[in-house]
């Protein structure tokens, strides 16, 4: 029996390196997996690439649009009857520039995401997990979440926002033993480090890199598989006593 026999699980941001290795695992370890994500492609290639490991339902959404989040979460109860993990983990990075050259527009998308999405996503799942009373739900913050980083206000921002509503989803939650937590992880080598290493030095991305990796005292950027091992840990009933926590991924930067 794997440690998520027979649950059903529901990740936002599917398509990631992540969402995609939290997938995988979950698969293996014997559950049941809804994916969403706004770009079909994507999904749909995700969904080809962990055929072998389980059925997987791909829903494409856009997280920041409630009629779009009604209808994942809806589909995702149709097609499984119950949504008994929910990783609400889509989120984006926004661009690389100081406070006074961040436009409204961007801090808003960025917002839009990584906030909102969050929000919208506690909003419409919760109501299936209170009729249930159990559920175990993991928030995507990271690093950024729970210190300042010059450059990327709008992320920073975004990401202690995850926390608030992180730690007020766990106290909603309880009296339905609904466990919310949240993670935290350091860089970690996807996309969306690519993007912030261009960002940061657009003449010398791999230099950035490397004064990235210089402030983790593991040395290394975290691993998809690193995140994921993670998120299994909290989805499982290994961790059912553990609610309103912040959990810290990062290579020993806490640390420092």
């Amino acid at each position: 029996m794997g440690r998520l026999q027979d649950m059903k699980a529901l990740i936002t941001g599917g398509s990631g390196g992540i969402g995609k290795k939290t997938a995988e695992f979950f698969l293996k370890e014997g559950a049941d997996v809804a994916l969403v994500d706004m770009n079909e492609e994507a999904l749909q290639q995700a969904k080809d690439e962990l055929k072998e490991f389980g059925d997987v339902l791909a829903v494409t959404a856009d997280v920041t649009n409630e009629n779009e989040v009604v209808h994942y979460v809806q589909k995702t109860i149709d097609s499984f009857g119950r949504i008994d993990i929910f990783f609400n983990n889509a989120g984006i990075e926004g661009k690389v520039a100081p406070i006074t050259e961040q436009s409204v527009e961007d801090f808003d998308k960025v917002m839009g995401v990584n906030v909102r999405g969050v929000f919208l996503g506690l909003k419409h799942v919760l109501p299936h997990m209170n009729k249930q009373e159990s559920g175990s739900i993991i928030n995507m913050s990271s690093v950024a979440g729970l210190m300042g980083s010059p450059g990327v206000a709008p992320y920073v921002t975004s990401k202690h926002g995850v926390i608030g509503l992180t730690k007020t989803a766990a106290l909603e939650g309880a009296p339905y033993n609904i466990r919310v937590n949240s993670v935290h992880p350091s860089p970690v080598n996807t996309r969306m480090m690519r993007s912030l290493e261009q960002g940061m030095n657009p003449e010398n991305a791999e230099a950035a890199k490397e004064e990235q990796t210089e402030a983790i005292p593991l040395h290394r950027y975290g691993e998809s598989q690193d995140i994921a091992n993670l998120v299994l840990f909290l989805a499982s009933d290994e961790s059912k006593f553990i609610s309103g926590s912040q959990y810290r991924v990062d290579g020993g930067m806490a640390a420092t």
